[in-house]
């Protein structure tokens, strides 16, 4: 298979979807690999190091659509790359469909084969491929959490640790999956008082048996949320339902009671947010404000953290891709139940009911086209 590895343009986006690791799996197995140049540069790969794995290096985004059967990338598609993906050309990356209508109406349009990394989904309804970046952008959302809680960023000025006669920042964390583990241990690790909140009493027994003694766990509802953000100094929105757009947990009148110069970090936001106020946000302009409350809500934040973020993330997704690229996707997704699972769309056809539900859209059963 001819495999294309183009360069995200996401506003600062720096991770890159193959290594020079990866590209060896591949050109081991028999396969093409071309790529972008300058597409490993911000994760610390350089155009010789694809080369010196068997790679070919292309100059522009162009020609690596242009060539590719198979389009491995991090991040969603962005409108100047719409018209590049050609009818039958399988893409295998983050989309988020739910929460990006003209997205799913361009992939629609072109065509193409859209298998989304994060709605691959395990028989134990664990999402493997959502889990690395999960892992980093929760304790991504401590630490931007802790710096925006600083005065001259506009914060209340609070030390989420405290220090000795003075108490520490309360932390609140909505949802206790990987998201929102991965922020209480952080929070807990720099020493704040951290209530994690969830709706699944059994998730909520597993954190109290393992989460250190300044960690708390809540049951998650209305109720609960509006008492437990009027003190709250940081609150991490972690919630998820796979490839469905997140429930808004926080709403307007809620930010209302909150303390002036508090922070939310919405991790959800690739898939909607979970607080009524959210609206994505880039690493170059990161936050605003709203009723005094700072609002972090940045589409893609492991970005900021290439190295580590590439490398995760391709720990996980060479398997799957690797099984794409020797099989096919139809034959791959026939013998894999999990990577079915990832199909969204399909040759204009929408086959994944999240995405269906999110727009009204007609549904396929995926069934149909593995026959």
């Amino acid at each position: 298979m001819i495999i294309g590895v183009p360069r995200e343009i996401k506003n600062n986006e720096n991770r890159v979807a193959v290594t020079p690791a990866g590209t060896v799996e591949f050109v081991k197995n028999g396969h093409e690999v071309y790529v972008q140049a300058t597409a490993g540069l911000g994760s610390g790969f350089e155009d010789s190091a694809y080369t010196n794995a068997g790679a070919k290096i292309l100059p522009t985004i162009e020609e690596v659509y242009a060539i590719a059967e198979m389009i491995i990338k991090v991040k969603e598609p962005i409108e100047e790359e719409y018209e590049l993906i050609k009818d039958d050309q399988l893409l295998f990356t983050y989309f988020h469909f739910a929460s990006h209508e003209p997205l799913t109406n361009a992939m629609i349009k072109n065509r193409s084969v859209c298998l989304a990394y994060e709605t691959v989904e395990k028989a134990d309804r664990s999402l493997p491929l959502l889990v690395p970046m999960s892992e980093v952008a929760g304790r991504m959302s401590v630490q931007q959490g802790a710096k925006y809680l600083e005065k001259p960023m506009g914060g209340l000025g609070v030390l989420l640790g405290g220090v000795p006669g003075v108490k520490p920042a309360e932390v609140i964390v909505l949802g206790g999956g990987i998201v929102g583990t991965q922020a209480a241990k952080m929070a807990a690790g720099l020493g704040a008082r951290v209530t994690i909140m969830d709706i699944s009493l059994p998730r909520l027994r597993q954190l109290d048996d393992f989460m250190p003694a300044n960690v708390r766990t809540q049951y998650s509802n209305e109720y609960n949320i509006r008492e437990v953000v009027k003190t709250a100094d940081l609150v991490i929105g972690g919630v998820l339902i796979p490839g469905a757009k997140a429930p808004r947990l926080i709403t307007r009148d809620m930010l209302k009671t909150m303390k002036p110069g508090a922070v939310i970090a919405d991790v959800a936001i690739d898939q909607g947010g979970c607080f009524e106020t959210s609206k994505p946000t880039t690493h170059a302009d990161p936050i605003y404000n709203i009723d005094g409350v700072i609002h972090y809500c940045v589409a893609n934040m492991p970005g900021a953290v290439p190295y580590t973020s590439t490398l995760a993330l391709t720990n996980a997704t060479l398997p799957f891709a690797l099984q794409l690229a020797n099989k096919g996707w139809k034959q791959a997704c026939k013998d894999s139940a999990e990577l079915a699972k990832g199909l969204n769309i399909i040759n204009g056809d929408v086959v994944y009911k999240g995405v269906s539900e999110a727009f009204n859209l007609p549904y396929a059963p995926v069934e149909n086209f593995l026959n």
